[in-house]
C-alpha cells in the first residue's frame, strides 16, 4: 500500500498543470458571437481572431461559434451558467450589451456577473434608406415621420430599448414624437436586418458604419451619421448635429468573459490584448472592418462598463421604459 502511494505522489508530481500564467499558450480558441451571422457581433469576433492570428500572437485562429437569442441574452446566460470558468473562450460586447443590462433584459444576471476584458474599437450609429427611398437628407425623413409616425417602418438588432432602437428614438424626440409611436421592427442582429431592409420589408436600417461599411453603397443612402463630427472614410456623409438634430451615438466594441476564469488566464488575455493593440496587424484589420480607435484594457473597462450600465439605466428611465 505504501508503494502504491509513493507511485502516485510521484506521477502527481511529474503531472504539468493545464494552464499556468508562463505557459499558456491557448490553442483552438473561440470567440462567442451572441447573434446572428453578419452585423457587428461578428464582426467584433472576426476583427479579433484576424488581428491575432496574423500578428503572431497566437498560433491556431481563433474559432467563431454563434448563440443569438434575446439580444444576447442566452449567451451571457450560457457564459455565466455553463463555461463560467473556460480559459479560452472570450465573448463579444458592445455598448449595446450595456443598455441591455441596464434595461435588466439579460434575467437576473447583472454586470457584475462576468469579467469585462478588454475594448478593442469604436463604432457609430448611422442611419440610412435604400437607393429608391424618397429621403435624401435626415431632415426630409424626419419631416415626413412627424407627419405619418406609424407609416414609416424601422428596423435594427435588437428589440424596443435596445440600442438600434434607442438611435430612432432619440431622433423622433427631436422632432417631438413620442417613440412609442414608432413602427420598430426588431430583428436578432444588424446582419438579419440589412437583409430585411434590402429585400423591402422594413423602410429605414438602424445600425453601425461597421455594418454597412464593406456593402456596396450603390444600394442605399446613408442619411446621417451618429458621430460628433465627420467619420474618415465617409466624410461625404453628414452628422445628425450639423443637419440639426443633437443625436450621437458611439458604440464600443469589446469581449467579456465568464465570472470563473482564473486569474491567470484573466492575465493572459489581458496581456495579450494590450500587446495587440500596439501591432500593424491590428490597425490594419480594425481600419480594413470599418472601426475606429477606442481601446480599454483589464479593469480600467471593467470599471468603464459599469459606468456606462449606470448611464444607461437612466436614459432608459428618461426615454419611458423603466419607472
Amino acid at each position: 500500500m505504501a508503494q502504491r502511494y509513493l507511485l502516485f505522489l510521484l506521477c502527481s508530481l511529474l503531472v504539468v498543470p493545464a494552464f499556468t500564467a508562463h505557459s499558456f499558450d491557448p490553442m483552438r480558441t473561440e470567440c462567442l458571437v451572441p447573434a446572428k451571422k453578419g452585423g457587428g457581433m461578428a464582426l467584433t469576433c472576426t476583427l479579433l481572431a484576424n488581428s491575432l492570428l496574423r500578428s503572431d500572437l497566437i498560433t491556431e485562429k481563433m474559432t467563431l461559434q454563434y448563440k443569438p437569442g434575446g439580444i444576447g441574452a442566452v449567451a451571457y446566460n450560457h457564459v455565466v451558467g455553463v463555461r463560467s470558468a473556460d480559459p479560452k473562450l472570450v465573448v463579444a460586447a458592445s455598448s449595446g450589451s450595456a443598455l441591455n443590462l441596464a434595461s435588466g433584459k439579460f434575467g437576473s444576471y447583472d454586470v457584475n456577473a462576468v469579467r469585462w476584458l478588454g475594448a478593442l474599437g469604436a463604432d457609430y450609429g448611422v442611419i440610412a434608406v435604400r437607393r429608391d427611398a424618397p429621403w435624401n437628407t435626415l431632415g426630409e425623413l424626419l419631416d415626413d415621420l412627424k407627419q405619418r409616425p406609424e407609416s414609416i417602418i424601422f428596423g435594427g438588432g435588437g428589440s424596443i430599448g435596445s440600442q438600434d432602437w434607442m438611435k430612432t428614438a432619440l431622433l423622433a424626440r427631436e422632432v417631438e414624437i413620442d417613440p412609442r409611436r414608432l413602427r420598430f421592427v426588431a430583428f436578432e442582429g444588424g446582419g438579419e436586418a440589412l437583409v430585411s431592409f434590402f429585400s423591402g420589408h422594413i423602410d429605414v436600417f438602424s445600425g453601425d458604419v461597421s455594418e454597412i461599411y464593406l456593402l456596396d453603397n450603390k444600394r442605399f443612402r446613408v442619411l446621417a451619421v451618429l458621430s460628433e463630427a465627420r467619420l474618415p472614410g465617409l466624410a461625404g456623409t453628414p452628422t445628425a448635429r450639423e443637419q440639426g438634430f443633437d443625436v450621437v451615438w458611439t458604440v464600443w466594441r469589446g469581449f467579456y468573459m465568464g465570472p470563473k476564469v482564473s486569474d491567470e488566464a484573466y492575465r493572459w488575455w489581458v496581456n495579450t490584448f494590450r500587446r495587440l493593440i500596439k501591432t500593424e496587424e491590428f490597425a490594419r484589420e480594425r481600419k480594413r472592418l470599418g472601426l475606429y480607435p477606442f481601446a480599454l484594457i483589464g479593469e480600467e473597462f471593467g470599471a468603464f462598463v459599469r459606468n456606462s450600465v449606470t448611464r444607461q439605466r437612466r436614459l432608459v428611465k428618461d426615454i419611458g421604459l423603466l419607472r
